[in-house]
């Protein structure tokens, strides 16, 4: 009895192993493409929120694409850095044109009444 299920085993299990791998033309599993990343981050204008919101990263065997979070973290870097340096632009040039608070001109003193001045 122990002969006959040890020689099942092995049949059901070459069975299986000859189905898998694709013992004809019909492939029992095809091959799957690999994940790729759909970037929705428009390349023509700044990204939004609501487009880093909707950003997902593909997994991969060990978790995510480092490529894709890589590429996706440097181009937000750098919109953040375009839009600081801008900000920052923006603010001197509003400081310029406003005086500070040491270059308002200082208020005209009041004139002396009528009576003290012909005296």
């Amino acid at each position: 009895m122990f002969l006959f299920l040890l020689i099942a085993m092995v049949v059901v299990v070459g069975a299986v192993t000859l189905i898998v791998i694709g013992g004809g033309d019909s492939a029992a599993l095809p091959e799957a493409a690999p994940e790729q990343l759909v970037d929705p981050l428009p390349p023509d204008r700044p990204v939004g929120r609501a487009e880093v919101e909707a950003l997902r990263f593909p997994v991969g065997v060990r978790g995510y694409r480092m490529t894709d979070v890589d590429e996706a973290l440097g181009r937000l870097g750098a919109e953040l850095a375009e839009r600081d340096a801008r900000i920052a632009a923006l603010e001197a040039e509003l400081a310029g044109v406003r005086p500070g608070p040491a270059e308002r001109p200082e208020p005209a003193e009041p004139a002396p009444p009528a009576e003290e001045a012909g005296k």
